[in-house]
């Protein structure tokens, strides 16, 4: 017989993949909700940041390559460079994640809006050194914040609908697992 805990965390990866496969397949439909301009929220980032602030144990490393370099390959992205700074950046949430349970919500989310911004100077800045063209600085700054403005409604959207929430202190078992 399985686990609970172990087929909870395993569940979880699974719905971590199908949303973000449904997000994929949204953003290749052939309708642009970008018509104004405004680009729209990197909701596969707001999802790996949320879920691995809440539940690390649930997007593991690799599931977070795997997940990010298929981005980069079907939208055309250079292969491999926002999925190691995503990598980073979640890696980074991940071993923070124990000290940041009591952090309020607004602090969080000042927190990952300047994860965002460094994310996007990180690869401005790899882009640059090996002579890549980039989007305008604009359009990128902005996309960033529309991911920031989504993160509050993926976070709820994360507990209400998926059951990721952050762990309480004592919310362990006799192994030091997450419950």
């Amino acid at each position: 017989m399985v686990d609970p805990l172990t087929s909870r965390i395993w569940a979880h990866r699974l719905l971590f993949v199908v949303i973000i496969s449904v997000i994929i397949f949204i953003r290749l439909l052939p309708i642009s909700p970008t018509y104004h301009g405004i680009p729209g929220p990197d909701l596969c980032l707001a999802f790996a940041l949320a879920w691995v602030q809440r539940k690390p144990d649930y997007v593991p490393a690799i599931l977070i390559i795997a997940v990010f370099f298929v981005q980069d390959l079907v939208f055309w992205r250079a292969p491999g460079l926002w999925t190691l700074i995503v990598l980073m950046a979640t890696e980074w949430l991940r071993r923070r994640e124990t000290r940041l349970r009591e952090m309020p919500f607004a602090m969080e989310l000042a927190m990952i809006a300047a994860l965002l911004v460094m994310m996007v100077f990180l690869e401005r800045i790899v882009m640059t050194l090996m002579m890549v063209d980039q989007p305008p600085l604009g359009r990128v700054l902005l996309q960033a914040l529309t991911t920031l403005i989504a993160y509050p409604f993926v976070v709820a959207l994360s507990r209400l609908a998926f059951g990721v929430k952050r762990a309480v202190p004592g919310e362990v078992d006799d192994l030091g697992h997450r419950v």
